[in-house]
């Protein structure tokens, strides 16, 4: 697989490190110039000094190939937008990948359709709210493309769900449980499944169903 890799910081370095490791080959490109010396020191001819947003610095790094893979990952959001989009729509590279520095950003990435996207914020926040069961729900996972998200809920001894099996739930539209954990052993969720205090499940739903969810399964 050939991959291009926009920005030499620990993420872009790291990244590129690893896929050659893996046995691809890469490109990998930094603006900055003392940057540059340093990883060319390690990296050689497959580091290229510019500014991934120029076309003729792409050019240079190969994207008229095209490669399977571009990763932007540059500590500028905008910029990282900007190569996607270059790379997605001037090139036809069939996967991008964007690195999303501030979560709030992260809705002008699904605004102009780039659903590969990763915040370290968010997966920090997502591991944290994972470790503090009363916070109520935890977002796991953002499938963007297909419309869906994995979140976990725990249930308490005041949870109107708690005792119930899963067929007496009125769960909302577009929503399904997937599994329940209870005393560090997971079991897929079926309609003869009676949720207990402590339990922790997993569910399957569109954006914004979330407090029908929470409402069912958590305080009403």
């Amino acid at each position: 697989m050939y991959t291009i890799v926009a920005g030499g910081g620990k993420v872009g370095a790291n990244v590129a490190r690893s896929l050659l490791r893996m046995g691809h080959e890469v490109t990998l490109v930094e603006q900055r110039p003392a940057r540059f010396e340093r990883l060319q020191e390690e990296f050689e001819h497959q580091v290229l000094l510019g500014d991934a947003t120029e076309l003729h610095i792409l050019e240079l790094a190969g994207i008229g190939r095209p490669p399977q893979l571009v990763l932007a990952a540059t500590g500028d959001d905008e910029d990282n937008l900007i190569i996607c989009q270059l790379a997605r729509e001037g090139y036809r590279v069939p996967k991008v990948v964007a690195r999303v520095n501030d979560p709030r950003n992260q809705e002008h990435f699904d605004l102009l359709g780039i659903a590969q996207t990763v915040c370290a914020t968010s997966n920090i926040l997502g591991l944290v709210e994972h470790e503090i069961p009363e916070h109520g729900i935890v977002h796991l996972l953002e499938l963007r493309k297909e419309n869906l998200e994995i979140v976990e809920l725990q249930i308490d001894r005041d949870s109107p769900a708690a005792g119930k099996r899963l067929a007496g739930l009125s769960l909302p539209a577009g929503a399904r449980l997937i599994s329940v954990m209870r005393n560090g052993r997971s079991e897929l969720a079926e309609d003869r499944t009676v949720l207990r205090p402590g339990d922790q499940v997993l569910a399957v739903l569109e954006p914004g169903k979330e407090d029908e969810l929470k409402r069912v399964l958590l305080r009403s």
